[in-house]
């Protein structure tokens, strides 16, 4: 069979080749899950995409990594045979849960990437109070027996807890007389009486703020988060969080997936070696080696472009430990999370805990894979993550790394390069989702339809 001729194109440089079909609506670089997300709904949409990633599996910063992968990226040497099997492990680097009724669930639903991947619910959410583990009360009865409340202060976090639940933003009848665009959370915390310490948990645990700045702010927001939280609880009644089965790495194999099926091109161990401006100063095409391509937008993520485009935003200490047992105080339970309010422990930032086993065949049976995280203070990331290590017993291995985060200078209306942000150092997705719809808006200059309810798709307990 004769070989098909090269593409060539009246804007390719001399000395250059076409990169892959050569004209593209958009040109992606990175794999992972923003990128991933933005590809698919754009080749959905039409448009004709390009998406390329340096290195030779896709995920990008957060991918999930096998035993083999996992010990040559940190240069850890042999792996121990007491460990298993290599396909056992599906390691996540950034390590995240995913809230089943937020807004990363309804993304999935959206597109309908849940048909390639099986979810499961997460065992426990827990609170770290008092140098002690507590679980998160999951309805108004559970708070009533709770171990993080006295007697009254359990019943007016019942009351406040049925206000959240009945509350309607659009329905006034609903509002008890509280203007929740104009009284702030601390106001609203102070009209049910709840004591600092109960506060803290619910803006932390339950509203996972990472901060205390939302108590400054109107109510309306955090109570949404707050309503969220709840109703993704409620779906499961053991902790409002899902993961997918072998891993993060799922979700953006997913998503390009999705691309793939409508027509879009993915390319591998790819590295760009230059993004193209034109004279306008818009971004036109990438470079790879002798090849190019041209577009009319690039994104990816900050590692693609030049610094002068991003700016650090901070650092995050993560430390992935490997256990043979579960975390104490979980009442045995194979996956939890546990949020550790920085107040607790001296910190303004808060320290997140997660961890999983075979259930959601991420490890062999018998070990658990624990990560802890936070957004670093001191420099010092072994002292920055040591209150959640504190927590997990003995530990077999354990890998730390420090990852600067960046997120981008402009919006990409002047340049043509829109750039996600690093992900945060937060065991949840609901921060990283709000600068992926700002994200898509960006790109297309669209909001993303994001009315579908986690509740209206019929499923058996797990997705």
């Amino acid at each position: 069979m004769a070989e098909e001729p090269e593409l060539t194109f009246d804007w390719l440089p001399e000395g250059f080749k076409s990169l892959a079909d050569g004209e593209y609506d958009a040109i992606i670089m990175g794999t992972g899950l923003k990128e991933c997300v933005i590809s698919g709904l754009l080749s959905v949409s039409g448009k004709k995409v390009l998406h390329i990633d340096r290195n030779g599996y896709y995920g990008a910063e957060c991918a999930s990594l096998n035993l083999t992968n996992l010990y040559a990226k940190f240069e850890a040497g042999e792996v121990p045979p007491s460990l298993g099997s290599n396909r056992d492990y599906n390691v996540d680097l950034i390590p995240k849960f995913i809230m089943a009724c937020g807004n990363l669930t309804k993304m999935l639903l959206h597109s309908k990437v849940t048909n390639y991947l099986e979810f499961k619910s997460i065992g426990g959410s827990y609170v770290f109070k008092k140098g002690a583990i507590h679980k998160v009360p999951s309805n108004p009865e559970e708070a009533l027996k709770s171990s993080l409340m006295g007697l009254f202060e359990k019943r007016r976090f019942r009351s406040f807890l049925v206000y959240i639940d009945q509350y309607v933003a659009e329905d006034p009848k609903t509002h008890q007389s509280k203007d929740l665009t104009t009284m702030t959370m601390a106001q609203l915390y102070s009209d049910f009486g709840l004591v600092p310490e109960t506060q803290e948990f619910v803006s932390h645990a339950m509203c996972l703020m990472t901060d205390d700045i939302h108590l400054t702010e109107p109510a309306a927001k955090t109570v949404k988060e707050l309503q969220t939280y709840c109703y993704s609880l409620a779906r499961y009644g053991t902790s409002p969080y899902i993961y997918p089965v072998y891993g993060l790495g799922g979700l953006p194999e997913g998503f390009s997936r999705l691309c793939a099926v409508n027509g879009g091109t993915f390319m591998l161990n790819r590295d760009v070696t230059e993004i193209v401006m034109d004279e306008n100063g818009h971004a036109c095409g990438v470079k790879s080696g002798d090849e190019m391509a041209k577009a009319k937008m690039v994104i990816g993520d900050p590692s693609y472009f030049p610094r002068e485009k991003v700016r650090p935003t901070g650092q995050v200490a993560r430390c992935i430990c490997f256990l043979n047992h579960p975390i104490e105080n979980t009442k045995e339970n194979n996956s939890v999370q546990i949020v550790i309010p920085g107040a607790q422990v001296g910190r303004k930032n808060d320290v997140f805990v997660c961890s999983m086993g075979s259930e959601h065949a991420v490890a062999a049976k018998g070990v658990y894979i624990a990560i802890v995280s936070t957004k670093m203070e001191i420099g010092k990331p072994e002292e920055e993550v040591a209150p959640g290590l504190k927590l997990l017993g003995q530990i077999m291995q354990r890998f730390t790394t420090v990852a600067t985060t960046y997120e981008p200078i402009g919006d990409g209306s002047d340049d043509k390069c829109y750039i996600s942000s690093s992900f945060d150092g937060s065991s949840h997705f609901e921060n990283d989702c709000d600068d992926l719809l700002s994200l898509y808006k960006r790109v297309t200059g669209e909001e993303l339809d994001m009315t579908i309810n986690a509740d209206s798709v019929d499923t058996a307990g797990d997705y």
